[in-house]
């Protein structure tokens, strides 16, 4: 074969040069122009951090399963993340809970509530209420059937004046002109609820509320079917509203352990034990929703944590401070002839009560004043004259009524009258939040064994303390009428807390203090028993755990049928000297 010429060879070396030079140019091109318009320079720079609004919102529970965990305490470069916040809000440093076994983070459904503490300018930070709008059957419909709340009492004029009754004419001149009403001892259920109406903090917004409100008329409702009515039809209303409020969804932030409801009965009558016909009341307060629930009663009882006692209401429902301060000062200049004093009938049919004894001790003495409140007795429906006892006496005995407690006391103290108690449950467990612990400042305690045994003379006992005693006592309970009265629901006062104002602000104490416990991971109290829920109830800020107590005699549970009798027998006797005994 013939080798080309050396023309050829140059002509070869041009084409494949000019190829060479056309693929460079395609690929530069593609390079620059295709792949430039999506990839500049300046993505070569890190892109500015994202702002993050955290403006409250629903939280939600993360789960980072299976991923590896964010570690929220881990450094975070302010060049990665960085947080857009609010200027006037500023949330509380709160360490996340976290699973030791999956590492998860929590962002509990109530943070947002507990964040609006923080906000200084808001003047119902922390202490929001928000009102269930409960069909009107467990509330209106009640009162629209009024005659049918009591078996002997036509309700209908005590549920008027929003709760309040009828006014009171002071043709005595024992009260004062305004604010003094026939008011019902078991009609706290409506008159609670006109007050939270005028609450300052009410909100629409549960997820920034402090607690949950349920106007429920608890009371009212079993009023109704507590005689000749089966055991359906005294919870069917119960049944009806807690499977109402499981259904909404602020009972799935805390199960129900934010919410609360007023009862103005004693809490036996909402305690049945079995499923007999013949048991007393209904099963509320033990169903497991309801159990979740904080229920305000006038009588709590001393072995359950769901209920909570709150004053019985008086005569006196002001509607400016101005009502209160007048009142006070009346009852600090009055004359008091009678030592001590008792209104009360005697229980022959319970072989327990003391009062046979305490009236027998003051028909013998020349400086009691006794109210005898037996069928036929007027003077004890009368509520001039019970009130103008109790402004003339120095001490006013309240020993256990039908059950633990009595409407008699807080008459006795809003008279100016040092209360004489003999059983602890009368008033010193039950009514934590609105009396002092140190119950010796305002009252006299004498134990129930030693008049029924006969070693104690109540009168002796009380001729022992000094008149400068006396009067510094007198002064502690006029100081304490205020929190124990219900204001006007028509009005507000100014500057005063009245019992309504207490018992709000304790709850909203007590489900802070738990949303703060599950944040922490830890429970209110060392090895709870609630057995002992009395116990607990008395201790200091800061303890956590309870031991053997003076009192433990007074409250050793009953067997749960000795417990059964006794609840029956307490709310059956309750009912029949409901007419009796108003005292």
């Amino acid at each position: 074969m013939e080798k080309g010429s050396p023309k050829n060879q140059q002509t070869r070396l041009c084409f494949l040069a000019s190829l060479s030079a056309f693929f460079w140019i395609l690929l530069l091109y593609f390079h620059f122009v295709v792949l430039g318009g999506s990839t500049t320079v300046q993505d070569l720079v890190p892109s500015p951090p994202f702002k993050v609004d955290l403006v409250p919102s629903p939280p939600i529970k993360l789960n980072l399963d299976p991923s590896p965990p964010i570690k929220l305490d881990s450094p975070l470069t302010p060049s990665r993340v960085t947080y857009a916040r609010k200027e006037k809000e500023k949330p509380p440093v709160v360490k996340p809970v976290k699973n030791t076994a999956s590492e998860r983070v929590v962002a509990y459904p109530f943070m947002r509530a507990l964040r609006t503490v923080d906000n200084k300018s808001d003047p119902c930070g922390g202490r929001y209420i928000y009102v269930h709008k409960l069909p009107p059957r467990f509330n209106e419909d009640m009162l629209k059937e009024c005659k049918s709340l009591s078996l002997w009492t036509n309700m209908c004029k005590f549920t008027s004046n929003e709760g309040l009754g009828p006014p009171l004419e002071n043709v005595e001149g024992v009260f004062e002109n305004t604010g003094w009403y026939a008011t019902n001892q078991f009609a706290v259920d409506v008159i609670f609820n006109n007050r939270m109406k005028q609450y300052e903090c009410l909100t629409n917004d549960s997820s920034i509320a402090a607690a949950i409100f349920v106007p429920f008329y608890a009371g009212f409702d079993i009023a109704r079917y507590l005689w000749g009515y089966n055991i359906s039809r005294r919870d069917a209303a119960s049944l009806d509203l807690v499977d109402w409020l499981m259904k909404r969804p602020e009972w799935g932030i805390m199960g129900g352990k934010d919410h609360f409801l007023v009862a103005g009965r004693i809490t036996w009558d909402f305690r049945r034990l079995s499923e007999e016909e013949t048991d007393w009341g209904n099963k509320l307060l033990f169903l497991p929703a309801a159990r979740n629930m904080s229920m305000l009663v006038v009588e709590s009882s001393p072995w359950n944590a769901n209920d909570f006692g709150i004053p019985y209401p008086t005569y006196f429902h002001p509607a400016k401070d101005e009502e209160v301060f007048v009142w006070q000062d009346r009852m600090r200049k009055l004359e008091r002839k009678w030592l001590f004093s008792f209104a009360g009938a005697p229980r022959p049919g319970n072989p327990k009560s003391i009062r046979g004894q305490i009236i027998d001790q003051c028909r013998k003495s020349n400086v009691c004043k006794l109210l005898e409140c037996d069928f036929g007795e007027s003077k004890c429906h009368s509520p001039s004259s019970i009130m103008q006892m109790f402004q003339s006496s120095l001490f006013c005995l309240q020993p256990q009524g039908d059950s633990y407690t009595r409407r008699s006391a807080f008459d006795s103290m809003l008279a100016g009258c040092i209360p004489v108690f003999f059983h602890p449950g009368s008033a010193y467990t039950q009514y934590t939040w609105h009396l002092p612990k140190n119950y010796t400042t305002y009252s006299v305690f004498i134990a129930e064994d030693d008049i029924r045994n006969r070693n104690v003379s109540i009168e002796e006992r009380l001729s022992q303390i000094s008149p400068e005693q006396v009067k510094i006592m007198r002064e502690a309970v006029i100081n304490l009428i205020p929190s124990l009265i219900y204001a006007n629901p028509q009005s507000k006062l100014e500057t005063l807390r009245d019992a309504f104002d207490v018992a709000v602000q304790a709850v909203i104490n007590k489900v802070t203090k738990l949303r703060k416990n599950i944040i922490q991971g830890r429970t209110e109290y060392d090895n709870f028993v609630e057995e002992n829920s009395w116990k607990y109830d008395l201790l200091d800020e800061g303890q956590r755990e309870v031991g053997a107590h003076e009192w433990d005699p007074f409250f050793s549970k009953p067997k749960d049928e000795q417990q059964r009798d006794q609840s029956a027998e307490a709310g059956k006797n309750s009912w029949k000297n409901e007419q009796r005994d108003r005292s």
